[in-house]
């Protein structure tokens, strides 16, 4: 055991845990056992707890995976230890009382809060001469300098070699600390009862599950909400607080295509392309998150500036809740919502739905529903949150409008109505045959104004009146011309509008692409 009030003030590493709650594949972990004695360190920070895009279902699912992390570590030779407050105080204890030689943190694409306390505890390591030494966890690139080769790089990173947990010095003298519960932060209660469970091992449960049973109709069904659940890999939340690492899911997927080649792979049609679009999504994810890096106010600031007053900044509170709460009188979209509300977890294409929906048919500014949805994700990753609000709210002045038809999207989506009648049992003396439009039905009387609510909107007519007004800001010369330079910015190399030197591809167009000029009557998926 290592006397800590006595240990060198060059020696004692303190490893800052933030979202990478493991000890597998964890760089500066590592890195700082090899350098000396480690003191492994989580921070609950009560004003991050009181954000207004953190919620009880985060705190809770990061609590479990605490919990399992401090056992992990106890079982490496040094448990967690954990302290409440602010993090420079903190650290200026554990100064005061031990010495530290050196901080260890991974790289963080957060929210606004955590890029700012980022940068106070970088000024408190400079101003005390300690050096903070921070790492990359995944593909994104700090400080970039353009797009150009950034592909190849997540490639090269992904690929490096996995770093084993290390074996760690036990501390003598520093108590563990304790964990606070939620009402010790005044986190109001969040019940999720199908909320996915905190903690490296559920993390891997779900990834082996995926990779070797329920992934081979991921390319088919990952747009379902009915098969969504269960075919999509569900380890989200497990890469948004870190108990897996992206590089470790890369790997793993690699193998298994490997697998699947030699015949050593599971059996069955569907699992080559279901593992090639998933291997897709991962460089996706990082994709995503360079764009707060590289951009940190995309939480508060419209991507496009002339789209910042698209909206009303106040938005209608009326409109508002009945969205939030899945009363908007549109049956998939009250389902859909209502679903996250109780699980946490909402597929992409019904996650882009509500965006779309409470954007133009309700014509919302995107930033109070943005926050909503950010505290029903249990899967909460700012820095792909962040450009996907903008971009389903077309505030990106990149991307294709898509205003999608939520009649549509659920006779496509849920023929049968199985899914609404599950989270809409309000409708339940509703027909089959009109249950995506209940106020078609012959006793539509009986049932909207009472049971369940009449449409807030005309979803068609607030469709057309939306895109007229979001297609009167996009056909300028300065529209394009700032449009351009974005897109030079953030945008991927494989997007629809052709770059400086570049000939644009007429042959080849899928929908992932970036296509400014797509016509507004082809944008109503």
């Amino acid at each position: 055991m290592v006397d800590v009030i006595s240990t060198s003030r060059q020696r004692l590493q303190v490893v800052w845990f933030k979202r990478d709650l493991r000890s597998f594949d964890h760089e500066p972990l590592a890195a700082a056992s090899a350098q000396g004695p480690v003191l492994p360190l989580f921070v609950v920070e009560p004003e991050l707890w009181q954000l207004p895009d953190m919620s009880g279902r985060h705190y809770a699912f990061v609590s479990e995976s605490l919990l399992e992390l401090r056992t992990e570590l106890a079982r490496l030779g040094q448990p967690l230890v954990i302290r409440t407050g602010q993090v420079t105080d903190v650290l200026a204890d554990f100064n005061r009382t031990c010495g530290i030689g050196k901080l260890w943190a991974h790289e963080e694409t957060g929210n606004d809060w955590t890029y700012r306390r980022d940068l106070k505890v970088a000024a408190w390591c400079r101003n005390h001469g300690i050096a903070f030494q921070e790492l990359p966890q995944n593909g994104v690139i700090r400080r970039s300098r353009g797009r150009n080769g950034w592909a190849r790089h997540w490639d090269q990173t992904m690929g490096f070699p996995l770093r084993p947990a290390p074996s760690l010095s036990p501390l003598g003298g520093v108590d563990p600390g304790a964990l606070p519960d939620h009402r010790g932060l005044g986190l109001p209660h969040d019940p999720c009862p199908g909320r996915q469970p905190g903690g490296r091992s559920a993390g891997l449960e779900c990834l082996e599950s995926f990779l070797l049973r329920r992934g081979r109709t991921y390319r088919s069904a990952m747009s379902s909400p009915l098969q969504g659940f269960d075919a999509c890999s569900r380890i989200s939340p497990h890469l948004a607080w870190g108990t897996l690492s992206l590089r470790e899911v890369a790997q793993r997927t690699r193998q298994a295509q490997r697998d699947l080649k030699a015949g050593a792979g599971p059996r069955g049609q569907g699992w080559s392309g279901a593992l090639s679009s998933f291997s897709g999504r991962l460089h996706w994810h990082c994709h995503f998150m360079q764009k707060l890096e590289d951009q940190p106010d995309l939480e508060f600031r419209a991507l496009h500036p002339e789209t910042e007053n698209l909206r009303p900044s106040l938005p209608d509170p009326v409109r508002l809740e009945a969205w939030s709460r899945g009363e908007t009188g549109l049956p998939f979209v009250d389902a859909c919502m209502r679903a996250l509300q109780q699980t946490g977890w909402m597929n992409f294409r019904m996650r882009a739905m509500l965006m779309a929906v409470s954007s133009y048919h309700l014509w919302l500014d995107w930033r109070k529903p943005g926050q909503h949805l950010a505290r029903l994700f249990t899967d909460y990753e700012p820095g792909i949150h962040w450009p996907q609000v903008q971009m389903q709210s077309g505030t990106t002045g990149i991307n294709t409008i898509r205003i999608y038809n939520p009649v549509k999207q659920g006779k496509d989506q849920d023929p049968l109505g199985t899914f609404i009648r599950r989270w809409v049992p309000e409708l339940s003396d509703i027909p089959d045959a009109n249950l995506h439009e209940p106020w078609r039905a012959e006793n539509a009387g009986t049932v909207l104004g009472s049971a369940y609510p009449f449409p807030i909107v005309d979803h068609l007519e607030a469709a057309k009146e939306a895109r007229a007004k979001v297609w009167a800001i996009r056909t300028g010369d300065d529209f394009r011309r700032t449009a351009q330079a974005i897109q030079h910015k953030h945008g991927s190399r494989k997007s629809g509008i052709p770059m400086r030197g570049r000939k644009a591809s007429a042959r080849k167009k899928t929908t992932s692409q970036l296509d400014l000029f797509t016509r507004p009557e082809d944008a109503s998926p």
